[in-house]
């Protein structure tokens, strides 16, 4: 399995820069005066490197929700019962969730991915890619299996082939799962040397008590598993989670498509640093679409180093952010192939001294 993911990994290259230098010198002929639409202009370069054009555009939108449960529910770190993973799943794949709404107002098609529920799911529109019923508790042992979280990693591999192949041009990730902030902010401490006491947020709304708690048990979770700060797959296995894995498999498989892959919230961000210590090229496609409300987030975009765009207080996760930041790149995406030329509109451009 681990020669099938280097497989992807070999075929992720850096962004293309000669798109880059022309959308560069097209956002200075444009009729506005330069650098003008802030960090706009560094979006479309951006996106001009991962989609190899100037003037890109994204007709079909995808956004995958990885959904998944965690065995470390069981030590009381969240506000909201494990069952709830089912139910959202189903409200998710019904389309009442609030995923949903934004997606169909930025007319993107949301696809939920069952990688590790701990129930059977059955509905016409789900994707099946479940490696095990949740996860094991990993404030008693490994999350995984290293096999299991390889298969994971290429269940969302897998996922972004066959979208690209139905002609998906842009992903965002999404995940459902009570207790992957757990896992997430676990992920961050192992992979980025961060203490408990930074990474670990309160999640669906815990209290002063829970969260202290579940600090304590992020902790514990650290100190049984020693996950091998060198060995994403290793920390993936350890105190990882299986939506996790699977959005980090997404990750590289969109890279490696050359299809850009914005990035929701912490869940998400998780999932990013585990790809890029995997293959740190992948970087190149990723666009982080906010700044979470959970603690730990703001400090893994700056270790991904990557500047969201919005910054909305949302820790709703599904993938809530990362569509509303779609409006914003269709916005590029206009800019670059509609707003006129100085030459073309017959317009002064700015004097020189």
């Amino acid at each position: 399995m681990i020669s099938a993911i280097e497989a992807v990994i070999g075929r992720i290259v850096p962004a293309d820069q000669e798109a880059i230098r022309r959308a560069e010198q097209r956002l200075d002929i444009l009729t506005k005066p330069p650098g003008s639409l802030g960090r706009l202009e560094t979006l479309a370069v951006r996106l001009a490197g991962i989609s190899k054009t100037e003037q890109p555009a994204y007709g079909k939108r995808t956004v995958v929700v990885m959904a998944a449960d965690h065995g470390v529910c069981s030590e009381g770190v969240s506000a909201f019962p494990q069952e709830v993973t089912v139910q959202m799943a189903y409200n998710i794949l019904s389309g009442g969730a609030g995923v949903n709404v934004l997606a169909r107002q930025a007319g993107a098609e949301v696809k939920l991915v069952d990688i590790g529920v701990g129930a059977d799911l059955s509905h016409p529109g789900l994707i099946d890619h479940k490696v095990r019923f949740g996860s094991g508790n990993m404030a008693q042992g490994p999350a995984m299996s290293r096999e299991e979280a390889q298969r994971a990693i290429l269940a969302g591999i897998s996922v972004a082939e066959e979208a690209v192949k139905s002609g998906t041009e842009i992903f965002i990730t999404g995940e459902m799962g009570i207790g992957n902030t757990t896992a997430s902010a676990a992920v961050l401490c192992a992979l980025q040397g961060i203490p408990a006491d930074t990474a670990v947020g309160r999640g669906t709304g815990i209290d002063d008590e829970r969260l202290r708690h579940k600090i304590a048990v992020v902790e514990r979770a650290l100190r049984l598993n020693a996950p091998d700060a060198g060995d994403a797959i290793d920390v993936l296995s350890k105190v990882g989670g299986l939506e996790i894995a699977g959005l980090a498999g997404l990750i590289l498989g969109a890279a490696a498509a050359g299809v850009p892959v914005v990035l929701d919230g912490f869940i998400s961000g998780a999932a990013a640093l585990a790809a890029k210590s995997l293959a740190p090229e992948s970087i190149h496609y990723m666009i982080a679409s906010h700044v979470s409300g959970e603690q730990g987030h703001k400090l893994m975009l700056e270790r991904l180093g990557l500047e969201a765009l919005l910054d909305l207080g949302l820790r709703l996760g599904e993938g809530t952010g990362g569509v509303l930041c779609l409006h914003l790149i269709e916005a590029v995406s206009r800019i670059m192939r509609e707003m006129a030329t100085f030459e073309s509109a017959g317009v002064s451009g700015a004097e020189s001294r």
